[in-house]
């Protein structure tokens, strides 16, 4: 069991990190460096002050508002933080204080970045996506030597190219519905699910076009969105992963309980 010290310290990680995703979430998608200028109003350009950037309580002191021009401030600043911290804490739980905690919260934040990133754009930067190859790997690689299982790590880079690939296949068969951004995040999360196990890949790919198929219908239903509206399938993706990362014992028991009861 994780020690409440313990959790208490990766909650407030997520919320430090959260506050750089929502830097991130701005501008990697304009081409602008994440790391200057310092932070500032998007609006009147003036620079944020350190104790009016902390995380969740600075937005909450200033009701919502740039301290300079008074302009309103999105709420998705803080539910930013707040989300990727809730994460942050859940991924510990999941995995406890272990050699392979760094790699998935690492994937948690990745996580948060891209899904904004693609319902804002429409696009799964390159920027992100990529590197996060060699993030997971350099992560990861220490987490099997800690261990000396390198089974999750070949089952992982085997399920990396299994996905890209069949994404791949997809999107050439119909280029419409599908980009090459979701091809490599494909590639990145079979990468993660693959170190989990096999049914922790078919699971969260499963997830994922079912949670796009079903909200996708949805917006046709409602009128929200015509067959050949242009969706984000990122956010889905990466929640399927997520799904499947935490939820895919219990999901593949039920199943298994249904086959045999049927």
């Amino acid at each position: 069991m994780t020690p409440a010290p313990a959790l208490v310290a990766i909650a407030v990680l997520g919320l430090v990190v959260g506050s750089f995703l929502n830097v991130v979430i701005h501008r990697v998608p304009r081409g602008e460096s994440v790391l200057r200028p310092a932070s500032r109003c998007p609006r009147c350009a003036v620079a944020i002050r350190p104790w009016h950037n902390v995380p969740v309580l600075g937005w909450l002191v200033l009701r919502g508002r740039c301290a300079a021009c008074r302009q309103p401030v999105s709420a998705r600043y803080p539910l930013t933080e707040i989300v990727t911290s809730l994460l942050f804490v859940a991924v510990t739980l999941r995995f406890g204080v272990t050699a392979v905690l760094p790699a998935y919260l690492y994937l948690a934040a990745v996580t948060v970045a891209l899904a904004a990133i693609d319902l804002d754009v429409k696009r799964l930067p390159n920027a992100i996506v990529l590197p996060s190859y060699l993030v997971g790997v350099a992560l990861l690689v220490p987490a099997a030597a800690a261990t000396g299982d390198w089974g999750p790590a070949g089952r992982g880079l085997l399920a990396m190219a299994a996905l890209a690939a069949g994404y791949l296949a997809l999107a050439t068969a119909y280029p419409g519905g599908m980009g090459l951004g979701d091809v490599k995040l494909a590639g990145l999360l079979g990468l993660y699910l693959g170190w989990l196990g096999w049914g922790e890949v078919v699971i969260g790919t499963f997830a994922g076009f079912l949670a796009g198929g079903v909200v996708g219908a949805v917006l046709l239903v409602t009128r929200r969105a015509r067959r050949r509206t242009a969706l984000a399938f990122g956010p889905y993706m990466l929640a399927g992963a997520m799904l499947a990362v935490f939820l895919a014992t219990p999901i593949a028991r039920w199943y298994a309980a249904l086959v045999v009861a049927a």
